[in-house]
């Protein structure tokens, strides 16, 4: 019950998805979608929104016990149908060719190895620290307020 109970509520968030969809492309506005309300519609932002191309499919049942939820599947798939979607090409400006990357990585490599071994040759030769710019003040120990016992006690 519970399992299907949220089922029921993805489906829910997805329809509202949709029926914002098709007010923005009806009514040409910008109007908020709520992808955020279930992890289905999270999923599936990209592709109802987005930069692709959907294809919805829905099951249709020709018995007359079943008219209702045809009926509502029928709507439900008109309305997605009329999401319009602009697909555009994703270009990245690079600043080096794809060929490049693979020398450039070599050479951090090759960085990392030697700021590898210079690390290692300065704990082989401990540098002598330097004193510290501010003198330490002596701190009065615990030890002046309790009394003092002899070893012969």
């Amino acid at each position: 019950m519970i399992e299907g109970a949220n089922i029921n509520k993805s489906l829910l968030a997805l329809g509202n998805c949709i029926n914002a969809l098709h007010e923005n492309h009806t009514s040409g506005k910008s109007n908020y979608v709520p992808y955020r309300d279930s992890k289905l519609t999270r999923l599936l932002k990209d592709s109802l929104g987005g930069n692709c191309q959907t294809v919805m499919i829905a099951n249709l049942g020709p018995s007359i016990k079943h008219f209702e939820d045809t009926h509502n599947t029928l709507k439900y798939a008109n309305r997605a149908k009329n999401i319009k979607t602009s697909a555009q090409r994703n270009v990245l400006s690079v600043e080096y060719h794809v060929s490049q990357y693979t020398d450039i990585i070599n050479r951090l490599k090759q960085e990392v190895i030697d700021l590898k071994s210079q690390l290692g040759s300065q704990q082989k030769h401990p540098i002598t620290k330097a004193q510290p710019r501010f003198p330490l003040t002596s701190v009065p120990s615990a030890s002046h307020n309790l009394p003092f016992v002899s070893p012969d006690q």
